[in-house]
This record gives C-alpha cells, sequence and structure tokens, in this order.
C-alpha cells in the first residue's frame, strides 16, 4: 500500500504543480478569461488517462492467462522505463519547469482558445498516461487480492491535489527540490520491485525461461501471507522465492541507477542545503490569485 502511495502522490505532485503554474500565471497576469479553456484541457487529460487505466485493466481481463502474463510483463517494463526517464527528467529540468511553463502558455495566448486547450492537455496528460500506466503495474505487481494498492494510489492522488491547492494559496513551504529527489529515489527501489516482477511475468508467459530455476527460497522465514511478508511485499514488491532472472534483473537495474542518480554533485549540493531547483517559484511557493 505504501508503495502505491507513494507512486500516487510522487506523480500527482507534478500533475498538481503544473496546473498550479498555469492558473497562477494566468491569475496574476489577468487572464481569467483563459481558465476555462485550461480546465477543459486539464479535465480532457484526467478522463484520457482513466480511461486508459480501465481499458488496462478490464481489457486484460479477456485474454488467456499466457496473454494476460505476457501483456502485464511487457506493460511493466514499459512503465519502469518511463518512470525512470521521468525520475531523471524531473531532476534535471524542475528548476526551469516553471519558466518553460509560461512560455508555451504565452505562445498558446496569442494563438487562441484551442492552443490554450492543447498546452493544458499535453502539460497534464503526459503525467496522467504514465501515472496510469505505472499504476496498473505496480498494483498488478502488489496486488494481495485486496484494495489496498488501489486505495494507497487514491490517498497519495488526493495528497497530491490537497498539496497542490495549499502550494496555490500559498499556505505551504518546502523544499521542492530535496522532495523529488528523495520520493524519486524511493521510487527507483519501487520500480526495481516492478521490473523483477514483470520478469516473472514474461516467464510464466514463456517468453523468458528459468521460471523454475529460484535464486533462493525462505518463504519458510518469510510467509508471503503474514503481516510482515505482506508489509515487504507491499512497500518493496518483495519476493521470498525469485527466480534467478528477477533477481539479476532487480539487482543490474537497482544498483546502478540509484547510484547515478544519488551520486551526483547536485544532490550532495541539495543535501547541503544549496539546492534551488524547485517547479514552484522562489521558496517553494506558488502565487495566490489576488
Amino acid at each position: 500500500m505504501f508503495s502505491n502511495y507513494l507512486i500516487g502522490l510522487r506523480e500527482g505532485l507534478e500533475a498538481s504543480l503544473v496546473v498550479c503554474i498555469l492558473i497562477a500565471y494566468l491569475v496574476k497576469t489577468g487572464r481569467r478569461d483563459a481558465l476555462k479553456p485550461i480546465w477543459i484541457g486539464i479535465g480532457i487529460a484526467v478522463a484520457i488517462a482513466m480511461g486508459f487505466g480501465c481499458a488496462l485493466e478490464f481489457g486484460s481481463q479477456e485474454m488467456t492467462f499466457q496473454a494476460q502474463e505476457a501483456l502485464g510483463g511487457s506493460l511493466s517494463v514499459v512503465a519502469v522505463a518511463l518512470v525512470t526517464w521521468m525520475v531523471f527528467w524531473m531532476r534535471r529540468t524542475a528548476r526551469h519547469l516553471k519558466s518553460e511553463l509560461h512560455g508555451k502558455l504565452d505562445a498558446a495566448l496569442a494563438m487562441g482558445t484551442g492552443a490554450l486547450v492543447a498546452t493544458a492537455f499535453i502539460a497534464v496528460g503526459r503525467e496522467g498516461l504514465e501515472t496510469a500506466l505505472f499504476v496498473w503495474a505496480s498494483v498488478h505487481a502488489a496486488s494481495d487480492g485486496t484494495p489496498r494498492p488501489l486505495i494507497g494510489v487514491a490517498l497519495g492522488l488526493a495528497t497530491a491535489v490537497l498539496l497542490g491547492w495549499l502550494f496555490y494559496r500559498g499556505a505551504l513551504r518546502i523544499n521542492l527540490a530535496k522532495f523529488f529527489t528523495w520520493t524519486g529515489g524511493m521510487l527507483v527501489v519501487v520500480a526495481a520491485g516492478v521490473l523483477a516482477y514483470g520478469f516473472h511475468d514474461l516467464q510464466e508467459a514463456s517468453w523468458i525461461p528459468g521460471i523454475n530455476h529460484l535464486a533462493f527460497d525462505i518463504s519458510g522465514t518469510i510467509p508471503p501471507d503474514s503481516w510482515y511478508g505482506t508489509l515487504l511485499k507491499g512497500v518493496l514488491n518483495f519476493q521470498p522465492d525469485p527466480t534467478v532472472v528477477q533477481l539479476t534483473v532487480w539487482a543490474l537495474y537497482l544498483v546502478p541507477t540509484l547510484a547515478v542518480f544519488l551520486l551526483t554533485p547536485e544532490f550532495r549540493a541539495r543535501l547541503r542545503g544549496g539546492g534551488q531547483g524547485t517547479a514552484a517559484p522562489a521558496g517553494g511557493k506558488v502565487p495566490a490569485s489576488e
């Protein structure tokens, strides 16, 4: 549940900040007449993202077991690739996101209503589709027959919306650079588990051999149905009996990706409090409407 909460929070907050920046800029520049097209674009993006998630969930139920595993495994790999790109992209461009969005919004204002709708749709839609895909893959990997994974995602998204609103009203200030760095690192750990489970799905679909070749089996020590087994499964997608392929893929992804993400001059500067990059104005505060 925690891993899915983290996904909902991390992905949802990015989308919330984009919306806050767009809305705050229009309000501060006296262009409230452009708010309606922006909200239309945001609504379309959210609807398409939800429809995409529903299509993944209900469409896969009509497939054979082998086809379901092949689809789940393939989409898990794609989802991990996208979320890894997103984590590194946000770390690199967060400090310039506000000015970049303002530039696109200025161009859209000059072009008319349709361009405004498209700008909001593209800005939010990309985040929404990435979130839908990664959430589906993570829920598929962590599902234990209960609604807890989905509840975790819903709580994460709700928290992101609340934080976005507080940013907009100027009631909350946090160091967004540090926030996205730490949550990005945790998301890499979650992604490693999703990737390993995805390869397990591909093994069950007979796309990759070695389904019966286990790296170890500690099910007796950490029963999957125990509270701590469930906790490890929910937080880290831990499996007490991984195959050699799963363990190898997990290690080959996690170790170098986490090292590249964390062991950088920017990260060390942020830990010392020197990082000022943020998707919001200085101090992490989105200007409130006047």
